[in-house]
């Protein structure tokens, strides 16, 4: 039987995003299986895997909020801003202040710009950047903006210091890093990262990989999967008649009444009469009219 909903797993160090996508995909038996969120080997964290017509839904996933705690050492910086790649800069942290800490950090809050790492999956002509790192060349990256909803620092000991980062998609943990070391002076990299949350995803209620194996070898898998709309709460719905759903069945945008009160590609959740999702909507308000995006029915 397909199935159809999403998975809080918890990705552990030195396993990739994929890896995980594998296993949830040999355990399963479901073909269409994919992740919300790649995280690097050396992170670990919330990983949520989609797997049948949850699938449709990664994309809601991966624009959503992130949450990480960030574990940064003073005094090197490495190729890769992180603990995996060569050190290319040695300083001397023994003169940062907590003070000192606290104000460059306070720079990197809100709305700002970020210049991606090289060794990242984003593109050059065609060539994922890290693969040009590898051979140790390096080309120029335009600076991204991404948004800093929070930045608070948990511990200071120098020349470590932990710090829980809420950010948008498209942030690089290892710039924030590597940028603080070079804003201080003496460098820094990413020593350790973990992800708390991916939007409602929270790794208090993650499962590890271990309780992943057992849930299924004794058939209990079932109760761990959440439900397609358990990620849409925070979207208006509306239950439709049979007339609608043969339209989105079709593809085709169909009339609602009361269109007055909503707004141009604003979201909807759509149920059937049983209870059953049917698809996500978007109001075209010049023809007030809802257009269906995403189905699964």
């Amino acid at each position: 039987m397909p199935i159809d909903g999403i998975l809080n797993t918890i990705k552990p160090r030195g396993q990739t995003s994929f890896g995980i996508v594998s296993l949830v995909r040999r355990l399963s038996g479901e073909r269409r299986v994919g992740h919300a969120g790649t995280l690097d080997p050396d992170a670990a964290g919330v990983l949520p895997v989609c797997l049948g017509k949850g699938t449709r839904l990664i994309s809601f996933l991966a624009d959503g909020k992130k949450t990480y705690r960030a574990q940064v050492e003073l005094g090197l910086a490495t190729d890769s801003y992180d603990s995996s790649g060569k050190v290319i800069q040695r300083g001397d942290f023994s003169s940062v202040t907590r003070e000192q800490l606290e104000e460059a950090l306070d720079s990197f809050r809100g709305i700002i710009q970020q210049i991606p790492p090289m060794f990242s999956a984003i593109k050059h002509h065609g060539k994922p950047l890290y693969r040009l790192a590898r051979i140790g060349k390096e080309v120029h990256r335009e600076p991204r903006q991404v948004c800093i909803f929070k930045l608070e620092l948990i511990e200071w000991k120098p020349p470590l210091f932990i710090i829980d980062v809420q950010c948008s998609k498209g942030t690089y943990i290892r710039s924030i890093a590597h940028d603080i070391g070079q804003q201080l002076g003496c460098g820094a990299y990413l020593k350790d990262l973990v992800r708390l949350s991916n939007g409602f995803f929270s790794i208090t209620d993650g499962i590890t990989v271990s309780q992943l194996e057992e849930a299924f070898l004794y058939g209990f898998w079932d109760k761990l999967i959440y439900p397609l709309d358990a990620v849409l709460l925070g979207m208006k719905a509306m239950v439709i008649n049979d007339n609608s759903e043969k339209a989105i069945r079709d593809g085709k945008a169909f009339s609602v009444e009361n269109a007055g009160s909503f707004h141009q590609d604003e979201w909807c959740r759509a149920y059937s009469t049983d209870g059953r999702i049917i698809a996500l909507l978007q109001f075209q308000e010049e023809k007030a009219q809802w257009q269906p995006t995403k189905v699964f029915i």
